[in-house]
């Protein structure tokens, strides 16, 4: 590594690691995901789904750790420290990173600015970035292109893997057979809408189509039981999401690219 590379770093580490933040216990599996968020990642355990739905697949080597406090924003857990603690700690393969929906414009700005300011703590763990678009609050639907935006911006700035959560929920919510995604308080998730987060999340870090995915719900999951077809509905939602969202990535990806020198 150069030099200079080396120097950033360690300015780096020096001021986002406080050696009194908690460690994260050391995370068994061939493809280890840290998960740093708020609310939005810990009600009903988004990263214990994840994992569920792995374990239908077959795939048995993931396993995940989470950072995750109430109201907490990207730059709260640079300040915090546990977050930084766990990616100087532990390798990772995948850290999967979200705030709020982050639709306003100075919210935007303040997504990529702290997405930046990690990617090089998480790519010196060895792991691929990975941005978890959330969903605005139910009274304020109208914000979910948005969030998507902002979203996909910050993670078009650090090169890294967009998981486009929210707007499979917006593709679910628009249709004529909407699910029950959002909690009683409009703004947390029922644990229907938390497995589709998980189900766009495990996709994107697979790079899978969602539609492969068994159509059942993991036996672990509160929810009233739903038909295979209900099932494959919803994968059919977040495998138009991921889809459409790969496709505006490439063009964000290209429209951001310097331009070619002619020989």
């Amino acid at each position: 590594m150069p030099i200079l590379r080396l120097l950033a770093l360690a300015l780096l580490l020096a001021c986002s690691d406080s050696p009194t933040a908690p460690r994260v216990p050391p995370v068994l599996g061939g493809a280890r995901v840290l998960f740093i968020g708020n609310s939005l990642t810990y009600v009903n355990d988004v990263p214990g789904l994840v994992v569920a739905i792995a374990r239908q697949m077959g795939d048995t080597s993931i396993g995940t750790a989470s950072v995750a406090f109430p109201d907490y924003a990207l730059e709260d857990h640079w300040n915090e420290g546990t977050a930084a603690r766990a990616l100087t700690d532990q390798r990772w393969e995948f850290v999967v990173m979200q705030q709020g929906p982050s639709s306003l414009p100075a919210s935007r700005v303040h997504l990529e600015e702290w997405t930046r300011r990690f990617a090089p703590l998480v790519r010196a763990a060895g792991a691929k970035p990975v941005l978890y678009q959330v969903w605005p609050h139910v009274s304020r639907r109208g914000d979910a292109p948005n969030a998507f935006l902002s979203y996909q911006n910050a993670a078009t700035a650090i090169n890294g893997k967009l998981a486009p959560a929210g707007a499979a929920w917006d593709s679910v919510l628009a249709s004529q057979e909407p699910a029950p995604l959002y909690s009683s308080d409009g703004l947390h998730a029922s644990p229907l809408g938390s497995w589709l987060a998980a189900v766009v999340i495990y996709a994107t870090l697979r790079e899978i189509d969602p539609i492969t995915l068994p159509p059942t719900l993991p036996p672990s999951l509160s929810v009233a039981p739903l038909s295979q077809e209900r099932v494959r509905q919803l994968l059919r939602h977040a495998s138009a999401a991921m889809t459409v969202a790969a496709s505006k990535g490439s063009t964000a990806r290209r429209a951001s690219a310097p331009p070619r020198l002619r020989p």
